[in-house]
């Protein structure tokens, strides 16, 4: 047992006493003879790590101090919940973790209002024993407030996993939302649908570029609303227009369907390039770096053949004149000339006029000056700037728009 008076919360050394362990006191007074069991209380920690602002290695240090308590379930008031174990046995028990690091981890979790310091007039951590052996007063790291707060513990962890639960829901809608909107998009070029399908694609494409960096319930609610809105109006657009008019076959053909009837009326059929056109990279590397093209893929992207037929598709989607495709596949080559597109429609909104774009781009590879591969290494890239949570994107590698 504690003396009376001798319940240290003042930390030794610099460290000043902080609001957070004066009110983890205060829960600890109220809250005497609650009882709970350390390991679900853990598991809440676990869940509720993020709010926490936890680490995963403050998460292995409480791990740690909770195995130094041989009881399961720990009760305030009743024994003494403080533990007191020397800095190479918590190491050992928190995996080898370095002193230095161990000393902020604590600091996470003391900040975060699990643990209170009881430091000794010395800063050692020990317990005194009475004469007749029982405990006198013990110098270390007392798991009271974490007792104290399991309530406050299983209310966060279960908001927790609600949210992650309504994300990953979101996240199926949105998943199959896009699946649908570049499905039908797909299919209204390959029936020649007349129902303004590029304005569509444009703002199909705006909405992605919407998509929040942190994926939370309150940002991606709106985009997957968004989303099934357009949905809907494509596949109404769709059903109407094709209502009395035959099937068409779309397949078997290299060319692409949009180069005459509605998106090309009038006009010359344009040279279109051809399924078997080699390409100047690796399918795999396209597929990878433009996840956004291969949406548009009938049976995916394993082949060449299903690169130019994909841009095939996507080319009147994009608004990109058929002149200015054949300029770009005579100056580039059918192969190039569709693994470029791929790369415009990946970035999105920020290529405000892909047919201009393209036909500098024909310039640029008449004149010997263009290659694909900055372009290919500055979407990796972003990529890897998305995956890692950064803040700032890096400096796009893509030739000037307006050069």
């Amino acid at each position: 047992m504690q003396m009376p008076g001798l319940n240290p919360t003042a930390p030794f050394g610099p460290r000043p006493l902080s609001a957070t362990a004066l009110r983890a006191q205060r829960n600890v007074t109220l809250c005497a003879g609650k009882a709970a069991h350390k390991w679900r209380m853990f598991r809440h920690v676990c869940e509720a790590r993020a709010e926490l602002r936890l680490s995963d290695r403050s998460l292995t240090v409480l791990n740690a101090l909770l195995s130094f308590h041989p009881d399961t379930v720990l009760t305030l008031g009743s024994d003494d919940l403080v533990v007191f174990p020397s800095n190479r046995e918590l190491s050992v028990r928190a995996h080898g973790i370095p002193a230095s690091t161990l000393r902020r981890h604590i600091a996470a979790l003391v900040d975060a209002g699990l643990i209170l310091r009881r430091d000794s007039p010395n800063g050692k951590r020990y317990v005194r024993r009475a004469p007749g052996g029982g405990i006198e007063q013990t110098f270390g790291f007392d798991l009271s407030p974490l007792v104290a707060s399991a309530d406050e513990l299983a209310g966060r962890a279960a908001r927790t996993i609600e949210e992650r639960r309504a994300v990953d829901a979101l996240r199926e809608q949105i998943t199959l939302a896009r699946r649908d909107i570049a499905k039908m998009l797909s299919f209204g070029v390959e029936q020649h649908v007349d129902a303004g399908l590029p304005a569509l694609h444009r703002e199909y494409r705006e909405l992605l570029d919407s998509r929040p960096r942190a994926a939370r319930r309150e940002t991606l609610e709106p985009l997957a609303a968004a989303l099934a809105e357009l949905s809907k109006r494509i596949l109404h657009i769709l059903e109407n227009q094709i209502e009395d008019a035959p099937p068409r076959d779309a397949t078997g053909e290299t060319e692409c369907p949009a180069s005459e009837g509605s998106y090309g009326a009038g006009e010359p059929r344009q040279a279109e390039p051809k399924g078997d056109a080699a390409l100047p990279v690796p399918v795999r590397l396209v597929a990878e770096r433009c996840p956004d093209f291969v949406d548009y893929a009938r049976e995916g992207l394993r082949t060449a053949r299903d690169v130019t037929d994909t841009a095939a598709i996507v080319r009147p989607l994009l608004g990109v004149s058929p002149s200015a495709w054949e300029e770009t596949c005579v100056a580039m080559g059918p192969g190039l000339a569709s693994v470029t597109l791929a790369l415009i429609l990946q970035r999105g909104s920020a290529i405000r006029n892909p047919g201009g774009y393209l036909r500098t781009l024909a310039r640029r590879a008449s004149a010997g000056q263009f290659s694909v591969w900055p372009m290919l290494m500055a979407l990796g890239a972003t990529q890897r700037q998305k995956s890692e949570a950064a803040r700032t994107p890096p400096t796009p590698s893509f030739p000037d728009e307006g050069a």
